[in-house]
């Protein structure tokens, strides 16, 4: 089953993994349009829906630069992924890229770090799930819709790679349509004066306190909700090693993000921007819903609560999909408990039944503390977001001073702007994390994820650092 003597070598000599293509071969690997969607969906989720508002309160009409910025750091990022995942499409994805360029350490730190991102990322996609039912079962509780989510999301999971993308293409399709709805809603608002709006215009993107209304300060302040919104986009990288051609899937996904980048969300924010003044968007409700109620459509409420519960369960059965491949591919490093490698029909079925297990304590939550349960678990995610990022940036970085010059001009993926581009978005992150430590906000995320990490390095040294020495040939053949 592992048998690779087929399989050709990159164009770094290293040879990819079999599981990979033992997918592709088998025809269950994804195919090109689940990759674009996927691609898509995860740029698209419930901090654009509802955390698009936070941002515009923080730093007014700026924001569009915050989303900018943002933008060309998830773009670098998601070029070194791209790069590497071409030249190296392995289960493991950014936690083996990590551990072959900057450590068995790195490695191990980067998997365990996504996988405890999209647990907590899940979490409250599980509980947001839970409130938007509300609206249509006001006397049901939390929990109920919590297990039945999980029960939806675990099929898909459980059932193929095929019907993992089929999911997730047919959510993504239904959130574009949203956006691109509201988008030509708007535009049709602000070209022919429909709804009455007499406020609206470019004006309004000046009009009340200038374009940085809250100072450069405010600007800052809107860095982590951006970021946390771009959060799970790379998700491309895993979601490529499973691809039945990765060499073409990957880079035509990756290439899409700077116009998914301007289109979804500067164009969306540009417009909601020129519809309501900034102040307006209070977060009371999702400026999505605003532009609807201009138009005059009553229904606005129950149509976006379809989209935003749509793409809760995009967000949960995507970071399901990667937590599961990523512990996949270092269960068969020995750098988590070695049943978890075991696939079937290309799914790492122990991994994935291991995780809905977790998840199962958002159902207790959502039982025992049904109001603070969102709270609590949302602002955890954005720590180990940048963390991960900041890790696919190093190790892609290691990998080209590992190259010679030769070996860098037939990279078949190469990142653009090489180096500049790569330390910019690395300055970005390490800047975000000084925010964190500014910000009082988010002292309780940057301590649990210090901590979680300081956990983890003590477990690598203790329990698996002194194993590596007889497993690391194995994981490098």
């Amino acid at each position: 089953m592992n048998d690779t003597a087929d399989e050709p070598r990159s164009a770094s000599g290293t040879r990819p993994p079999a599981a990979p293509a033992a997918a592709r071969r088998s025809g269950i690997g994804l195919r090109t349009r689940h990759i674009h969607f996927i691609a898509l969906g995860s740029a698209i989720g419930t901090g654009l829906f509802y955390g698009s508002a936070g941002a515009i309160q923080a730093a007014g009409p700026s924001v569009l630069l915050v989303y900018l910025l943002g933008g060309a750091v998830v773009y670098f990022m998601l070029r070194g992924l791209g790069e590497l995942a071409v030249r190296m499409p392995v289960t493991g994805s950014f936690a083996e890229y990590a551990r072959r360029f900057l450590g068995g350490w790195a490695g191990y730190l980067t998997g365990w770090t996504f996988a405890f991102e999209m647990i907590i990322v899940c979490l409250a996609d599980l509980t947001a799930i839970a409130i938007y039912m509300r609206l249509w079962f006001p006397d049901t509780d939390q929990w109920v819709w919590v297990a039945a989510t999980l029960l939806i999301v675990g099929a898909a999971n459980l059932a193929s790679v095929r019907w993992f993308g089929e999911l997730e293409f047919v959510f993504t399709i239904v959130k574009v349509a949203a956006v691109v709805a509201m988008i030509l809603g708007g535009a049709a608002i602000l070209a022919f004066g429909l709804g009455g709006a007499e406020a609206s215009g470019p004006a309004n993107l000046w009009a009340d306190g200038g374009f940085f209304p809250n100072g450069a300060g405010g600007m800052i302040s809107a860095f982590i909700l951006v970021l946390f919104a771009f959060g799970g986009t790379e998700i491309i990288g895993v979601a490529g090693a499973e691809a039945e051609h990765p060499e073409q899937a990957v880079p035509k996904a990756v290439n899409t993000v700077p116009v998914r980048i301007l289109l979804f969300y500067v164009l969306a924010i540009l417009i909601i921007l020129m519809l309501n003044p900034w102040r307006s968007i209070t977060g009371e409700e999702s400026p999505f819903v605003q532009i609807f109620d201009t138009l005059g459509f009553n229904w606005a409420a129950a149509l976006l609560n379809v989209v935003v519960i749509t793409a809760a369960l995009s967000a949960i059965n995507a970071d399901l999909f990667g937590a599961g491949r990523v512990i996949a591919g270092m269960a068969r490093e020995r750098l988590a408990p070695r049943g978890f490698a075991r696939t079937v029909r290309g799914v790492p079925v122990m991994t994935t039944i291991a995780l809905l297990l977790v998840l199962v304590v958002g159902v207790v939550l959502n039982y025992a503390l049904p109001d603070e349960v969102f709270t609590i678990v949302a602002a955890l995610a954005t720590f180990a977001t940048i963390f991960v990022w900041l890790m696919i940036l190093l190790a892609h970085v290691a990998s080209r001073r590992g190259m010679s010059k030769a070996e860098a001009a037939e990279l078949a993926f190469p990142v653009p702007f090489w180096p500049y581009g790569q330390y910019f978005a690395i300055a970005f992150i390490l800047f975000t994390f000084g925010i964190m430590v500014w910000q009082p906000a988010y002292h309780t995320a940057l301590i649990v994820g210090v901590a979680f990490i300081a956990l983890m390095s003590l477990v690598y040294v203790a329990a698996v650092r002194p194993g590596r020495s007889s497993s690391a040939s194995e994981g490098e053949r």
